[in-house]
């Protein structure tokens, strides 16, 4: 859960917080809009609505906010596909979350890509402590879709390693989403996603 406190470590009120989350979602947004690197903390103030020792008040600086955006992102991602976490324990709830994740793109206009993977893109090489902020909110998504490969094969449905058939979904989808806003069609995301659902279907007990 995203961390509700101020710099000085004292814990946020009800009204703290929703300013704290509304710098926040501005600045997600600027960054998903923009890249990390070409948001000020100005810009993120005149969005929010807030003055700038507003800001300083919740972050101590921009690394700070960045990883607080991270952390919302990985968040907001987990959430939107709750609802399908649930049923990715068979091939049906798989194939529903695949459908469901190209038509986010199609809707999308296969703009932006992958709002945390995009992160992970501009800090791995300059910013150890965002990279491995991204690498945890990654590995919360592997783990979710790793719990449903682990219900089949404990049920005895699944030949495979659900960890290894996690990682590959997960990858999978993050090439599929780099090349879809590249190409601006969904089909890259497709391609990718069907090939490794069928190669887990191949080795389903019911194939």
């Amino acid at each position: 859960m995203e961390t509700e406190m101020r710099p000085t470590g004292r814990r946020l009120t009800p009204k703290g917080r929703e300013t704290r989350r509304r710098i926040v979602a501005a600045a997600a947004q600027l960054m998903y809009e923009r890249g990390v690197s070409d948001v000020t903390l100005e810009d993120v103030r005149d969005v929010a609505g807030v003055s700038g020792s507003q800001i300083y008040h919740y972050f101590a600086d921009k690394q700070a906010l960045l990883l607080a955006v991270i952390e919302f992102q990985a968040e907001a991602l987990l959430k939107m596909q709750q609802p399908l976490f649930g049923q990715l324990d068979t091939m049906a709830g798989l194939r529903r979350w695949r459908d469901a994740l190209v038509e986010y793109q199609r809707r999308m206009q296969c703009r932006g890509g992958c709002p945390i993977g995009s992160l992970g893109g501009e800090v791995a090489e300059t910013n150890p402590e965002a990279r491995l902020a991204v690498a945890a909110g990654l590995l919360r998504w592997e783990a979710a879709i790793r719990e449903g490969l682990e219900a089949m094969r404990a049920r005895g449905e699944l030949d495979a390693d659900p960890e290894d058939l996690a990682l590959a979904i997960l990858a999978a989808l993050q090439g599929g989403l780099l090349l879809a806003q590249i190409q601006r069609r969904v089909r890259p995301l497709e391609v990718a996603l069907d090939t490794v659902l069928d190669h887990i279907e191949s080795r389903t007990r019911c194939s």
